[in-house]
């Protein structure tokens, strides 16, 4: 037998096609998956936590800092050098690409981000960058879901599911919150809640929390001792700040879109570099809190050590005063997202869990503070903290099951389970009000590329438009003669028949139904001609277009054929049933349990 370099692993493929069933092999790989993405959390944890240390070591708080301005950009150049010459391949929006990827990839996923994500997120959020690790931590775990599933050969339904474990894997190893990893594969990447589904999420976020428990500790992120339990007459208040945090959400939302869209001007890299950088290190100079991740901030409201909040930044020459202090948390809230989008916008890899988080506490902290001020008005400060951060978390993600349930994992405050969902709730509701889709899916709703829970539109999406083109129709030309045209429909087995110039131009079709009470004519073999019989079709279909929008066209023309035209020249026709029979077969692939 001749020992190839992957002998080992074609044997253990061989040994699961003769000893496990298609679901036994995908519990196992769930389990497996579990394992490398909670491993992977817990490098990226222990990598950005060493790395920010022997970076932070030589920061002083006493007084500003001019190193606030050099680590960032530091951190953003290094990640640049990585991706640009040694990964060559896009890595920002880790989470809209697994989206992508989902709905119009094939769950395919370059085994590169297997390692790459955590190496960038290292370098960028180590030193000093205005996001979160969430994102490259999913994109780890995912990659190694689908690059497993593409291994062992399993289809489409399967890969999306071990996708979905990845990244549940990795959000329960790096927060420990297996429940909250769980409901994001559902919500956020929109997997459907089937027993298919369910039950290896289950086995790779309860495998991701638990190695996370062993190498790390029971410890959770954000340590949180109860203020003041629920009382009732608390509910207006956190209705209030529900809407508060859903018009921050939408802001936080608009904000960075805007800006991204501003730093994608800039075509060269290293300019872009450059002012996303300068304006990262300008910002935190002023600012200190947007350094890093920001949970340290959050951990130190949580534990009500607010005094210093403004040190290191110029607010720490002003007598320590409510007003002084209210107004630099409201300026650490509204320039928070321009950190975040300067970070990515700059060349940085990150999420915007973290920043989120950390703008969520500050809006609860805030308008608790506010509220306060008010002699009549008791409010718990901390309890608002966590429910802010679930309200902008359930605004931005357009996932307020995730929220809710992550809030309470991360801070051990499942007692305030009930303020939680009455605040992300309201959140959620004010943001959908003002935006249709979230900041993940933002991007690809209006590019029609976003799969859903809804199933029709969710296999629409999937359905790619250059394997569905029919190319077999035999064209004519406006000049040719009836006899002309009967010989070429004698040698062909379709019903219509473009009309096409030597450019390759369509100026009309010739449909056989209308044509059959005269081809037998021989009279008028010679004087008629095909522009005398054709038709503008009812429509036409450009390549790049949606699937949701060709059927639309079929629907709204009552047509079962249309013509794809790119620029005005001839591509092929569309059938309605050759879509019907790919969208069954594809229907049947997602859905069947």
């Amino acid at each position: 037998m001749k020992i190839t370099k992957y002998f080992l692993l074609d044997r253990i493929i061989q040994w699961q096609r003769d000893n496990l069933s298609h679901r036994q092999l995908l519990y196992l790989l769930s389990f497996i998956i579990g394992i490398f993405s909670g491993l992977a959390a817990i490098i990226l944890k222990n990598t950005v936590h060493y790395t920010h240390l022997f970076v932070t070591s030589q920061l002083h708080i006493e007084g500003v800092n001019l190193f606030y301005l050099a680590y960032p950009l530091m951190g953003v150049f290094l990640t640049i050098l990585f991706v640009r010459f040694l990964i060559r391949d896009e890595m920002g929006h880790g989470i809209t690409r697994i989206l992508y990827s989902i709905s119009k990839n094939n769950g395919n996923i370059r085994p590169h981000n297997s390692y790459s994500s955590i190496i960038a997120g290292t370098l960028t959020v180590g030193f000093g960058g205005s996001v979160g690790l969430e994102s490259p931590i999913v994109m780890t775990g995912s990659s190694i879901g689908s690059n497993l599933g593409r291994i062992f050969g399993m289809n489409y339904r399967s890969i999306i599911t071990l996708i979905g474990c990845g990244a549940a894997g990795a959000i329960a190893g790096i927060f420990k919150a297996p429940i909250a990893a769980v409901i994001f594969g559902l919500e956020v990447l929109m997997l459907d809640l089937t027993m298919w589904s369910i039950i290896p999420l289950l086995i790779s976020s309860v495998t991701g929390a638990t190695l996370s428990y062993f190498f790390l500790g029971k410890g959770v992120i954000l340590p949180f001792k109860l203020d003041m339990t629920f009382h009732l007459q608390n509910i207006p208040y956190y209705l209030i700040l529900g809407v508060l945090a859903g018009l921050i959400s939408t802001y936080f939302t608009k904000i960075t879109i805007y800006t991204e869209s501003l730093y994608a001007r800039i075509r060269n890299p290293w300019s872009r570099m450059l002012t996303g950088g300068i304006v990262l290190g300008v910002l935190i100079l002023f600012l200190p809190p947007l350094y890093g991740e920001g949970y340290d901030i959050l951990n130190l409201i949580l534990n009500g050590e607010i005094e210093g909040f403004t040190s290191g930044s110029i607010f720490s020459t002003f007598q320590p005063k409510t007003w002084i202090l209210l107004l630099f948390l409201g300026l650490v809230i509204l320039v928070k997202p321009f950190a975040m989008t300067a970070t990515i916008g700059g060349g940085g890899v990150g999420g915007i869990f973290a920043p989120t988080l950390f703008v969520g506490g500050f809006v609860g902290y805030l308008t608790s503070r506010l509220m306060n001020l008010f002699d009549f008005i008791i409010i718990p400060e901390r309890n608002f903290v966590l429910a802010g951060m679930a309200g902008l978390m359930a605004g931005v993600m357009h996932a307020p099951l995730t929220a809710i349930f992550l809030i309470a994992e991360i801070t051990g405050g499942y007692s305030m389970i009930v303020p939680l969902i009455m605040t992300a709730t309201i959140a959620y509701i004010t943001n959908k009000y003002f935006l249709h889709y979230s900041i993940y899916t933002h991007r690809l709703a209006q590019r029609g590329e976003l799969i859903t829970h809804h199933k029709d539109k969710a296999v629409l999406t999937l359905l790619e438009m250059n394997k569905v083109i029919e190319k077999d129709l035999m064209p004519v030309s406006a000049d040719d003669s009836l006899g002309k045209l009967v010989k070429v429909i004698s040698h062909s087995n379709r019903n219509i028949f473009p009309v096409i110039t030597k450019d390759q131009m369509l100026v009309g079709i010739v449909l056989l139904d209308n044509i059959r009470h005269i081809m037998f004519n021989t009279e008028m073999y010679d004087t008629v001609f095909v522009r005398d019989l054709m038709l503008l079709p009812p429509a036409h279909i450009s390549p790049g277009e949606s699937m949701e929008s060709v059927m639309q066209k079929f629907e709204e023309n009552e047509a079962w054929n249309l013509p794809v035209i790119d620029n005005g020249k001839y591509i092929g026709f569309l059938s309605k049933s050759k879509l019907f029979s790919v969208y069954r077969n594809w229907l049947i692939e997602i859905s069947e349990e």
